[in-house]
């Protein structure tokens, strides 16, 4: 967005600034109710729209409390699913039912994932479940959601587009004041550089300049081997292999810039293909990314999405075509640049504690 149109959304800015300014404080005075529950919630969010690497984050956490207990549910509202109302995934479930990102959980992890607009609501029904009711409910995409009071709430920023640099929406991307990143536990700073020095770590870490209860940690995107969809154990070694091929990438995710950099890093040649974040596709878009490979000529190329697109393809009219274009996955997860066993045992002592919810700001 060029700055001449900056300046012109930015009378909009102010006035849903003052929206979301009143809403926060007609919670904090006590007019608006905040709900508690006696389960563990641990609330992943961020201040901002657009991609600041939540759902990686997600799975991160529930990778970790597998190890404590297989008694794990996340809960999101299911973004751009056609369905209404609480939906309690199965093993059948689709995007369409459910939204991409629930659906990557429910693929990939032996727990319990639900979605529901009304996350009060939700949280109800999860607990209210029969022999599956959950010890642990992850909550994605739940900071603006004032009705719940989490245990432990964790905000994510993204490092080239950081909270405290930002302005409101429209002119900016911020949903909320900056200043309310006091409510946050945790404070994540996320997809940072490879080669960043301590020097800039330190000067973030001023910039975010965290109250006494909150934590700050910094983490970055660890991108898997590549694997094929239609064989999950064919796979093709980064280092050593990877250029060898020529690669068609389409994603439809809020940022793709660093997986597409990466993947120019180890490859012959990459062309990016770019859709709107948590794009629908259709038929003709299959067949146009079909045919856009097959106009390279020569051998050695490859068609290469990430997991949230691969979610969207799980549907009876485009697996079909799907499965008959060689279509690689590029798995990401979350590290952290230090700290990692310590933000590991934060979360641990706060899921064994008996303690469900407590007040750190005021």
């Amino acid at each position: 967005m060029n700055s001449a149109i900056k300046i012109l959304l930015y009378p909009i800015s102010i006035i849903y600034g003052l929206i979301t300014f009143l809403r926060n404080r007609l919670y904090d005075w006590k007019f608006l109710k905040e709900n508690y529950f006696d389960i563990h919630t641990i609330g992943v969010g961020n201040l901002s729209v657009g991609g600041a690497g939540k759902t990686p984050l997600v799975e991160y956490l529930i990778r970790l409390l597998l190890k404590e207990d297989s008694r794990i549910a996340t809960l999101s509202r299911g973004y751009k699913r056609k369905t209404k109302g609480f939906v309690l995934a199965t093993d059948s479930s689709t995007a369409q039912e459910i939204g991409d990102e629930p659906l990557i959980y429910k693929s990939k992890y032996p727990i319990q994932v639900a979605v529901d607009n009304n996350r009060v609501s939700g949280i109800k029904k999860l607990i209210s479940l029969e022999k599956k009711s959950p010890r642990y409910i992850l909550l994605d995409d739940v900071f603006q959601h004032r009705a719940i009071k989490c245990g432990l709430t964790i905000v994510v920023s993204d490092f080239n587009n950081l909270y405290f640099n930002d302005i409101m929406l429209p002119s900016g991307t911020l949903r909320e004041y900056k200043s309310e990143i006091i409510r946050a536990d945790v404070i994540i700073i996320s997809k940072i550089p490879d080669k960043i020095t301590a020097i800039e770590l330190r000067n973030v870490l001023k910039d975010v300049n965290p109250k006494a209860y909150q934590q700050v940690f910094f983490s970055y995107l660890k991108y898997g081997e590549l694997y094929s969809i239609s064989n999950s154990n064919e796979k093709i070694d980064t280092l050593n292999d990877l250029y060898r091929f020529r690669i068609i990438c389409f994603s439809g995710i809020a940022n793709a810039n660093l997986m597409v950099n990466y993947l120019k890093e180890y490859s012959a040649e990459v062309q990016h293909l770019n859709f709107s974040d948590h794009h629908e596709y259709s038929i003709k878009d299959l067949e146009d990314i079909e045919s856009y490979y097959n106009s390279f000529k020569g051998g050695n190329k490859i068609i290469v999405t990430t997991e949230k697109d691969l979610m969207r393809l799980k549907n009876s009219a485009l697996w079909s075509i799907a499965e008959r274009m060689i279509i690689y996955i590029l798995p990401v997860e979350v590290s952290f640049k230090d700290k990692e066993n310590e933000f590991n045992e934060m979360i641990l002592k706060y899921v064994r504690t008996n303690r469900f919810h407590h007040q750190k700001y005021s």
